[in-house]
């Protein structure tokens, strides 16, 4: 697993979570914000993720596919 270089709003941690899954990165980053009303550390997660989650090696031809 790793960010996404291609499809990265802030970090590519969605999208390289769509990515991996076969998403597409808009559902996961919508995901994300509706996860974040419940009471929870999401938004944690997602800094520690930003920090261990390395990121896509470039040109790789790792992308997310319609």
């Amino acid at each position: 697993m790793y960010r996404s270089r291609e499809h990265k709003m802030i970090a590519g941690v969605c999208g390289g979570l769509a990515e991996s899954w076969g998403w597409t990165p808009t559902m996961v980053r919508l995901l994300f914000v509706l996860s974040c009303v419940l009471p929870g550390p999401q938004f944690v997660i997602y800094l520690i993720m930003w920090l261990v989650i390395p990121k896509a090696p470039a040109g790789a031809g790792y992308g997310y596919r319609r």
